[in-house]
């Protein structure tokens, strides 16, 4: 059974998302504070739904808080609906983004497509002998164990962050276009408003494998055409 944290104040949004949850098949945890849900991520949740407005502890800095330790997918729940609060949320380390006042269909399609790419990006068995690598302008990706390894040094990526660079690395040299890789990635349709969410991993993904992220070498934006990998 997979294991879902909500950390939000409102009891009345917990208690109906809880339900829905619930009914699906999920475990629910619940937290009203940030506080608390850092407390309760020692239990090991598969998705974790996060509201960015709480008293104290904002989601955000929540959210900064469970990327130290974790690369759990963070679902975002949010009042504030423009393009800008997106992109911050994303750069805090969120996976997603669905502002209030949302469907439980359409949350509960959020969740679903989480925890399905959460679970693929963690499902493989160790066998050691069975070992696959890609190595590609001095990165070494293990796709048994989604290791990522860059000049000899093992570099931690979020789920998101990895998945795009074994797409580019399976395709050196290919342009990918936004739409391309939020179809790839995200498993989602792709929207105009979509290439914010794209270039805000592409970033955070520079940061951790290009000797310097703003004169980037393995990843080449290609002008009005998308990235490519080499």
């Amino acid at each position: 059974m997979e294991r879902i944290l909500m950390i939000e104040d409102d009891e009345d949004i917990r208690e109906g998302v809880r339900i829905l949850l619930e009914g699906e098949g999920y475990e629910v945890l619940e937290a009203k504070n940030g506080g608390e849900g850092l407390q309760l991520l020692a239990e090991g949740p598969d998705l974790v739904i996060l509201d960015i407005m709480m008293p104290g502890m904002s989601g955000l800095k929540t959210c900064e808080e469970i990327r130290k330790i974790s690369y759990v997918p963070v679902l975002f729940l949010t009042a504030k609906a423009q393009e800008s609060d997106k992109l911050i949320g994303l750069m805090a380390g969120g996976d997603d983004y669905l502002p209030k006042p949302f469907s439980y269909s359409e949350l509960l399609g959020r969740v679903k497509a989480l925890i399905r790419r959460w679970k693929t990006y963690r499902g493989k068995e160790p066998d050691r002998k069975k070992d696959t690598y890609l190595e590609q302008a001095g990165i070494r990706l293990n796709e048994m164990f989604n290791e990522v390894f860059v000049r000899g040094g093992s570099t931690e990526l979020s789920e998101i962050e990895y998945q795009i660079l074994k797409l580019m690395m399976q395709h050196p040299g290919k342009i990918f276009s936004a739409q391309n890789l939020y179809e790839s990635v995200w498993d989602e349709p792709y929207f105009y408003n979509c290439n914010g969410t794209v270039m805000v991993h592409i970033r955070k993904l520079r940061v951790k494998i290009e000797e310097d992220p703003k004169n980037p070498q393995r990843i080449q934006t290609v002008w009005g055409k998308g990235y490519r990998f080499g």
